[in-house]
């Protein structure tokens, strides 16, 4: 977008002391016409720019017009870095490393030390993933209706959304819209989508709510579950739910006793133990772990 390159040409030129037109057309995969273009706009702005042609010439802001760079700090800077970063881990365009050259640019005396903080959004779904985060921040910002085909646990369906915000948050990607279907905010995530697309329809922006992403509101400990799980399951439990989720018994069994959203998700995470766990309670969790059990026997059996 226009208003972009405007705003990464003048951090370049906030950066440096001189560039060239070619250099600033390289840097932004446009014509060298489009640049000096882009430099008149930021002249009837109002921001003083020096040109001047021949050798040692080159584009400039005037003295007085420059960013004071001690308002940020090295560290300051590592962070604005390593935020940018983790963002171009997932981005299906060159958009956020352009920007990280663009803020780095002329500063190299200035963001000293080497990164000490390496944050990557990605995932095994990251060549998928990619596409759909460039999507739909494409229609959220031209305030276009997206539609996809969506995978959950009570069945498929075709949707249609108002898309709000883009959210990363339990290792997974999701999109918060106002749903056409359900007339209401919804969370849909991204692994679970399939042919999205942008469609031609836009809509009035409507005031949206921030989703409340707390576990208490996503997932409510409904299933008191008592469990006794073999040493080492340990570090999984640790990993999941703390170091203070347990119980060591005499005979070093760990003694689980927690809350779980629901029963279903309840049993689909007491089968990833295999029979390195054995559950006490609820009654009814015991009763259809052992069902499925026999029922995985017949499944072998044949």
């Amino acid at each position: 977008m226009k208003i972009d390159r405007l705003i990464g040409i003048l951090s370049v030129l906030l950066q440096e002391e001189k560039v060239t037109a070619p250099e600033l057309a390289e840097k932004f995969e446009v014509s060298r016409r489009t640049i000096n273009r882009d430099i008149e706009d930021l002249c009837k702005a109002g921001i003083p720019i020096s040109t001047a042609q021949g050798a040692g010439g080159g584009i400039c802001i005037m003295d007085g017009y420059r960013m004071d760079r001690t308002l940020l700090t090295s560290k300051d800077m590592q962070v604005i870095l390593a935020g940018l970063r983790s963002l171009d881990s997932v981005s299906g365009s060159r958009y956020y490393g352009q920007l990280m050259e663009k803020i780095k640019a002329g500063s190299s005396d200035f963001v000293s030390g080497r990164d000490s903080m390496l944050i990557d959004l990605s995932s095994w779904y990251k060549d998928s993933l990619a596409p759909k985060i460039e999507l739909i921040q494409t229609a959220i910002e031209q305030r276009h209706l997206i539609s996809f085909r969506y995978y959950a646990p009570k069945g498929d369906s075709d949707r249609e959304i108002e898309p709000y915000f883009l959210i990363f948050k339990w290792t997974s990607w999701y999109v918060w819209g106002w749903c056409r279907e359900k007339e209401d905010f919804r969370l849909f995530k991204l692994n679970r989508m399939d042919a999205l697309r942008i469609c031609n329809t836009a809509y009035e922006v409507r005031e949206a709510p921030l989703p409340d992403l707390s576990s208490e509101k996503i997932f409510p400990g409904e299933v008191k579950v008592k469990a006794i799980f073999q040493p080492k399951m340990r570090w999984r439990l640790v990993e999941e739910f703390g170091p203070d989720c347990f119980e060591e018994q005499p005979d070093g069994t760990l003694l689980f006793c927690g809350d779980y959203s629901d029963e279903e998700s309840l049993i689909e995470w007491m089968l990833t133990f295999r029979d390195q766990v054995k559950v006490l309670e609820p009654e009814n969790v015991r009763r259809e772990l052992i069902k499925i059990a026999e029922r995985v026997t017949e499944v072998y059996k044949e």
